[in-house]
């Protein structure tokens, strides 16, 4: 999962908090549309850009703008507002934060890692690449940011361990590793509905605004995204160890890995790397299993409907339950304690469940105020523009701009008005939205761009220029991955015919 980058810091921030309302202000005396509240809900998102963007307050306080703008202009009243910080899929987010906060807790995520990169040998391809499959693994469930801090002190304890026995120009080899890390733990937030908040968002955006389309499940999500996501991997450790860095296929740790050292060192498998990681697992298996899957003529039922709880009982409350059976089971490793105790909480990021509801009272009220609509409507001028082209066009739009925003914020301001665009121009919302989605996990370029690539930056083992270098080629190797992925999986997941607009989104 992604979280929100770091604030601001010096004297530029007094001149980016007074250039949120002065843009603002700006926005609403041209007054874009024809009514009073699409030009002061243009001048709101204009302002929380701004400030998203330039972070002259942290993110989770500019989330909390609409509650106090859009009321005060008049759009809405604050309790329709305010329910929107509340939403299920806020604590579908903050059940997962704290199955993840599980697994860390216990280790068994450490231990999961250490065997994965074990496991694929010492050579230098082969050792990147094993820490790559680990760290994409693990992002799938645990936020990108906590996955490469744990995977860092492994990786530099091995390039250590090569530098001690002489292996030499470790320097191309680190920047290889670290970087595959980094990059490693964004692609694997693409597999799953809840790998990173881009992904919620969009399942949010796009059950609010056509309710009669057939929902996304957890399992219909990974049959597109999963293939890519592997696809991403394989290509880019190809790229980034044969084209990028050329790294030979010598054996770079010899007969004293210290990887097994590492393994050794966590003793035998315990009760409560157990009792998370079945937590865990079964979490995720009523997620995949909760819906009907529709596989041609044949319908596999989902437990929801086997039960009758279709409707009442969603992926939020799975979350939440298996949650509150961490608070609730004994932990054997901490005596007199639980799996989990509330001063664990301290590590749950409480500001990214802020900037959720932000996002999500933006994007209601995108709709309702007409901007959505509005907006929607300038992009008449390309009815004529080839479906693919638009398709690739959005996915460069969303690669370059999660460069240097927050993906969240930009998922939740523009994923509504490209589904109104998609509408205006006869074609399937989700040709634009689920590509949107998924480009803005390619943030590649820039030590800013991304937690992970800011912690392995931060390691001073990776110039900027390299990073720079390497991003580029990730970043153009998802715009053509993502299309082609649609394109070709798209029609068979999700039914999506690039020339029909479906009825439920008239």
């Amino acid at each position: 999962m992604k979280e929100a980058k770091q604030g601001s810091t010096g004297a530029s921030r007094s001149t980016t908090l007074a250039l949120g309302p002065l843009m603002a202000a700006v926005v609403w005396l041209i007054g874009p549309g024809d009514t009073q509240d699409i030009a002061f809900m243009a001048a709101i998102a204009v302002w929380m850009a701004v400030w998203w963007i330039t972070e002259a307050v942290p993110l989770a306080v500019t989330a909390l703008l609409p509650l106090v703008a859009i009321p005060i202009t008049g759009i809405a009243p604050v309790q329709d507002v305010a329910v929107n910080y509340g939403r299920p899929i806020v604590f579908l987010f903050l059940g997962g934060f704290l199955l993840a906060l599980g697994l860390q807790i216990s280790q068994v995520h450490k231990r999961i890692a250490l065997h994965i990169v074990s496991a694929m040998g010492s050579s230098p391809p082969r050792l990147i690449l094993g820490f790559m499959v680990a760290t994409w693994f693990l992002s799938m469930w645990v936020s990108n940011t906590s996955t490469t801090m744990l995977m860092l002190p492994i990786a530099l304890s091995v390039l250590k361990t090569a530098r001690d026995q002489g292996v030499a120009n470790t320097s191309k080899i680190a920047v290889a590793l670290l970087l595959g890390i980094a990059y490693s733990a964004n692609i694997g937030g693409m597999a799953t509905l809840v790998g990173t908040p881009p992904n919620l968002v969009f399942h949010r955006i796009f059950r609010d605004l056509f309710p009669e389309a057939p929902a996304i499940s957890f399992l219909q999500w990974s049959l597109l995204a999963a293939p890519l996501s592997v696809c991403f991997l394989t290509t880019g450790w190809v790229l980034l160890t044969r084209v990028i860095f050329p790294l030979p296929a010598t054996n770079l740790l010899g007969e004293k890995d210290t990887l097994r050292s590492l393994i050794t060192e966590l003793g035998p498998l315990r009760r409560d790397e157990i009792v998370a990681g079945t937590i865990f697992a079964l979490t995720a298996l009523l997620w995949i299993t909760g819906s009907d899957f529709v596989f041609g003529e044949t319908t596999l039922p989902g437990w929801r409907g086997l039960l009758g709880l279709e409707g009442l009982v969603d992926d939020a409350v799975v979350a939440v339950a298996m949650a509150i059976l961490l608070f609730a089971i004994p932990s054997r490793d901490r005596p007199g304690e639980r799996m989990l105790e509330w001063r664990h909480t301290s590590e749950v990021p409480w500001g990214l469940l802020l900037i959720f509801g932000g996002g999500i009272a933006l994007a209601r009220n995108f709709t309702t105020s007409g901007l959505s609509a509005w907006a929607g409507r300038q992009f008449e001028v390309l009815t004529d523009a080839p479906p693919i082209l638009l398709l690739v066009s959005v996915c460069i739009l969303l690669t370059l701009l999660t460069e240097l925003t927050s993906n969240l914020a930009t998922t939740d301001m523009l994923l509504p008005i490209l589904a109104t665009a998609a509408v205006t121009l006869g074609l399937d919302p989700r040709l634009f939205m689920i590509p949107a989605t998924l480009s803005a996990s390619c943030a590649f370029m820039m030590p800013v761009a991304t937690p992970p690539a800011t912690i392995i930056f931060g390691s001073g083992l990776v110039p900027i220029k390299d990073m720079v270098r390497a991003g580029i080629w990730f970043n153009l190797l998802g715009i053509i991955l993502i299309p082609l992925a649609f394109l070709l999986l798209g029609g068979f997941v999700y039914g999506v015919d690039l020339l029909v607009m479906p009825s439920w989104a008239h």
